[in-house]
């Protein structure tokens, strides 16, 4: 299953969106390196590698609606 790349709770802030990918699928990443950009309607937030391994999946593409809690995607361990 992999390790799963999760959107935070941002205070106050209920819908966003993904703003672009860093990396695509196949890319190797480390952990704390900035993957996915998530916009609020004033504010652009980073989400960070979870995990070191190989982008996996992403589950949303840029420009997608999300919730905080959703799977953007996954990072599988090599």
């Amino acid at each position: 299953m992999g390790t799963e790349i999760k959107v935070p709770k941002i205070a106050g802030v209920l819908r966003l969106s993904v703003g672009r990918w860093f990396k695509s699928v196949g890319d190797p990443v480390s952990i704390g390196e900035p993957l996915v950009e998530i916009d609020t309607y004033n504010m652009t937030h980073e989400i960070r590698a979870p995990a070191t391994g190989v982008l996996a999946k992403i589950l949303v593409k840029d420009g997608g609606s999300v919730e905080a809690g959703t799977v953007v995607g996954t990072i599988e361990q090599v």
